[in-house]
């Protein structure tokens, strides 16, 4: 079986037999990933690059190691360093990339579409590593991945997206994915920090993160992402920690036990405290661990389809 698209460029590219597929072909590669000899020879003589726009440590990592457990032939190319610095257009990049003779390209840039934008104008499949503040298809397949994991399924999950929703490609797509598979989802946040298309998107919203947690299931607790803010959408850090900072008091004192996830990376003290990172409560090193396996599920699918 293959998926239904022949690039990764959004959540909203896939269907639910996509995104199921996926979590099975994971559940096989975790095993892999389980064993001594954590490689498989599935996607040798396919070669990778990996182009990232944009700094980036977990998510460039995960997919390397992807790659590599699955023995394809990997290309790191780094935007700060080379021709595009000097006023090389993305499209000149990635085809001279391609005469190079490679297959797929995992791509992360500061703009919104440039995935698809690329996929328009070059022959090779495209894997979108997260565009601007659109979105991040991999991050989402993996925290469904993760809540799949811990309670055996996604559908009829309660689960709150709290911090910056305005500036997040995590939360836009983990909205798509989580809707698709029958969760509820809640965003939580300041006022400004909550797109004012939300509502289209058939999620709740919530202002008061209490009330947020003993609603959910699952708190996905994100970071306030400083480096897309042009402005300040509110009046410092401390006064953001004290309304929606998460805490082991704020936890403990909660109607049930909830599960907690962040994307990463933590702003330890600020969104979250370390008591609560560290808890058992908390999946977040889970989610680290399931992202290579969901990375390798989609090279594989999307490599089994051919250029």
């Amino acid at each position: 079986m293959a998926l239904s698209t022949r690039h990764l460029l959004g959540i909203k590219d896939l269907n639910v037999d996509d995104i199921n597929q996926i979590f099975e072909t994971a559940d096989n590669f975790k095993t892999v990933l389980n064993r001594p000899i954590k490689k498989v020879p599935s996607l040798r003589d396919v070669t990778i690059a990996n182009i990232f726009f944009e700094n980036s440590t977990r998510t460039r990592l995960s997919f390397e190691l992807a790659e590599k457990r699955l023995s394809a032939d990997v290309v790191n190319f780094s935007a700060s360093s080379s021709s595009v610095s000097k006023g090389e257009t993305l499209v000149d990049t990635v085809n001279n990339i391609l005469a190079m003779k490679v297959d797929m390209v995992v791509m992360r840039h500061p703009y919104a579409g440039a995935g698809v934008f690329l996929a328009k104008h070059v022959k090779a499949q495209i894997v979108n590593a997260g565009d601007g503040a659109h979105e991040h298809p991999t991050q989402a397949l993996l925290d469904a991945f993760s809540i799949r994991e811990r309670y055996g399924e996604v559908a009829g999950k309660k689960v709150v997206i709290v911090g910056d929703i305005l500036h997040s490609r995590v939360a836009l797509s983990n909205i798509l994915c989580l809707k698709q598979l029958g969760a509820e989802v809640m965003v939580c946040g300041p006022t400004t920090l909550i797109p004012k298309y939300i509502g289209s998107l058939g999620v709740k919203v919530e202002h008061n993160l209490i009330k947020a947690l003993n609603w959910c299931d699952v708190a996905n607790m994100l970071r306030i992402q400083l480096e897309r803010q042009d402005i300040k959408y509110f009046p410092s850090q401390r006064e953001y920690t004290m309304l929606y900072g998460l805490n082991k008091q704020i936890l403990d004192g909660l109607d049930k036990e909830i599960t907690i996830m962040h994307p990463g990376p933590i702003n330890r003290g600020v969104e979250i405290t370390s008591d609560v990172a560290d808890s058992k409560q908390s999946i977040i090193l889970d989610q680290v661990e399931n992202g290579v396996a969901i990375r390798m599920a989609v090279l594989y699918l999307l490599a089994g389809q051919g250029a």
